[in-house]
């Protein structure tokens, strides 16, 4: 060092960074799931310093926020493995599935305090998400798993009484699986969303319309929009009555109005005003009045918020993109008064936003205010790397997405004319996508001197609905020459070492790791988090949800278990020859541990360096402080092993 501020050179993946294992849970949240009822905010935020657990937290607008619930209860729903739409916030009470007894619990309110939860829904192997008050007839409408027979557990919208909790009432079953059930604001008319397998949601989905009558009895139910191959997201209703929903048909999730029998495009764009329904209560939009939509949409990978208007001297809408910093937005909730959201970009951790619904323009950038961050500690910016989006040819004149982000760190740079190690990441899902917010998990790498690719393969979201299908039939072909190919197209760059090529991935991302470890020779090592060696055997014994789910991806079972044994990476061990490391909680429900130890054993039958790291109290997904401390730490151990990266 010459200078002040000059930086210290030592090799690239070896240097100290002040983001540590313990700093990606310091004071860490993930925040989910807001709601706005009024002038108060609830939301749920995640703890990896108590364990993982789940709590909800209300505050009314202008004071601080404060937890709802007992400081031992954890606020979650199991309902298709994933959850989501775990409780819900009326004005005079909250209606949670509490995760200890997966049990439906009422929460009286009394001037913004709680009292104590009143079960409403009976003890037994149930699962319930996705709720809707009814208000005129004092019950809760609910989607239900009931996992109390043999084989796959039956699907249903059931009602419960409030006032006298009992058993519940079936309203609609049949389908292998509901979500959204949503009453219109006269409580005449009741919709949902229903889907049977092979289909994903985003597969295609039936939009179902049923009138409601006085008793709370369902009449002739119509199916209004959807179908087989196409995938309906969030129907809801306006204050007035009015139906929308958001329809891939034209290739893109676009908004559409329904009246009486017509289906109207609200904006037509090359966008995506959807995501991929992997959990439940998900929402790109939301009513600011009967003739304004405030919403969410995606473009080139980037998310942006938006203002649709009905114009009032004429039929059609105004549609305009809101200025805002923001490059991941999700969860919108509005109403004549306030919005919330949360929003995120490359320098600021998804935070839960505030705005004034009146502040909302077609011009000026609406003035935002921080309710939640999930992260308080700061790093300095040159700490952290920037995303660049790229894309790069792979396939037949095909192109695949990606943000590149180069090593950064204030105070260390690499020797001249050396070339950093490459992190390859390989998304989960498959269906789903990666973006360009602040991930400190991913700047754990860069600021320690890595490269990273993180690769939205074809197959992945907010590319339009052909570009998603490209996965079909191809997993393990097409997202493997995708990861290759990018790795492949930042060495001809001249960006990366081409002797020190890593690729990591979580769940269905664990699986194109190993099939890209085996199937070709791009990668030096590896890292498959509760990742998949063995299709055939996923595909026999993972959850209702995805069980079908490789039907599409890779083809009808059992009829194709041949493809499905070609695309194995443990069928063909003999090509896997590098070292690889699988980390597993071993309550792994979505994909079991025993995928991971098969991989293991035969791997170090054949003398290839692995190493196995398990954690005892997690599932699919590491939520405790000190899984993801351990994993990080671990991790970066066996790359810096592997790589001969002498620590600086």
């Amino acid at each position: 060092m010459t200078g002040k501020n000059a930086k210290q050179i030592a090799p690239f993946g070896t240097w100290d960074s002040p983001i540590t294992p313990e700093a990606l849970t310091t004071s860490a949240l993930r925040l989910d799931a807001p709601q706005l009822v009024g002038k108060v905010a609830y939301w749920l935020e995640s703890r990896p310093d108590e364990g993982g657990r789940s709590v909800l937290m209300r505050q009314e607008l202008g004071k601080d926020p404060r937890e709802l619930l007992d400081a031992s209860i954890s606020v979650r729903t199991r309902a298709h493995e994933y959850g989501g739409g775990a409780y819900l916030a009326c004005e005079d009470a909250v209606f949670a599935v509490f995760d200890e007894d997966e049990r439906l619990y009422k929460i009286p309110l009394r001037q913004g305090h709680s009292l104590t939860p009143v079960a409403i829904s009976p003890e037994g192997p149930y699962r319930y998400a996705d709720f809707c008050f009814d208000e005129r007839r004092q019950r809760l409408i609910a989607v239900r798993e009931d996992h109390s027979g043999e084989g796959e557990e039956k699907a249903a919208l059931v009602a419960f009484d409030i006032k006298e909790p009992g058993e519940a009432e079936i309203l609609v079953e049949g389908a292998d699986f509901y979500s959204n059930p949503r009453l219109s604001p006269s409580g005449d008319e009741l919709l949902w969303l229903s889907w049977n397998h092979p289909n994903m949601p985003w597969d295609g989905t039936e939009l179902t319309l049923a009138p409601v009558d006085k008793r709370g009895a369902l009449g002739e139910a119509k199916v209004i929009a959807g179908g087989v191959n196409e995938s309906v997201f969030q129907p809801r209703w306006s204050p007035t009555g009015e139906l929308y929903y958001v329809s891939d048909c034209s290739g893109w999730w676009n908004l559409y109005r329904f009246d009486s029998g017509n289906h109207e495009c609200v904006v037509r764009r090359e966008a995506e005003f959807a995501t991929p329904q992997w959990v439940f209560g998900m929402s790109t939009y939301d009513f600011l009045s009967d003739d304004k939509i405030i919403c969410c949409f995606c473009e080139g990978g980037l998310w942006s918020l938006g203002l649709i208007t009905r114009k009032k001297t004429s039929r059609g809408y105004q549609f305009s993109a809101l200025a805002s910093p923001l490059s991941d937005i999700a969860s919108i909730q509005a109403n004549d008064e306030n919005v919330l959201f949360l929003g995120a970009n490359a320098e600021r951790a998804t935070t839960l936003f505030h705005l004034l619904s009146q502040s909302i323009g077609h011009k000026a950038a609406p003035p935002m205010q921080q309710l939640r961050r999930s992260k308080n500690q700061h790093f300095d910016s040159d700490d952290l790397a920037k995303p660049e989006t790229i894309s790069y040819p792979v396939g037949d004149g095909e192109v695949c997405h990606g943000f590149y982000y180069g090593p950064s760190n204030a105070h260390y740079r690499g020797p001249e004319n050396a070339k950093p190690p490459l992190i390859v990441i390989s998304h989960g899902g498959p269906t789903g996508a990666t973006g360009s917010s602040l991930n400190e998990k991913l700047q754990f790498w860069t600021s320690r001197g890595f490269a990273v690719l993180d690769v939205n393969y074809r197959g992945s979201t907010g590319y339009g609905r052909p570009y998603r299908d490209r996965l079909k039939g191809q997993w393990g072909v097409t997202d493997v020459e995708d990861v290759a190919k990018g790795a492949q197209y930042l060495v001809e760059q001249g960006a990366v070492d081409p002797d020190k090529l890593i690729i990591r991935g979580s769940s269905a991302g664990g699986y194109t790791v190993l099939a890209a470890l085996t199937f070709t020779d791009t990668f030096s090592v590896g890292a498959s988090l509760y990742g998949i060696g063995d299709l055939t055997a996923l595909a026999e014994h993972t959850h209702k949800f995805e069980s079908r789910y490789l039907d599409t991806l890779v083809g009808p079972y059992p009829e194709a278990k041949a493809t499905y044994e070609a695309r194995s990476p443990i069928h063909h061990i003999e090509q896997l020859n590098c070292p690889v490391i699988f980390l597993q909680g071993l309550k792994d429900k979505v994909v079991p541990p025993e995928q991971a130890e098969a991989m293991v054993e035969a791997l170090s039958a054949k003398g290839i360096a692995n190493r196995y790291i398990t954690f005892a109290d997690q599932g699919h997904g590491f939520r405790s402080a000190e899984a993801i401390q351990t994993a990080a730490r671990e991790e970066l151990a066996f790359y810096q092993e592997q790589l001969k990266l002498e620590q600086a």
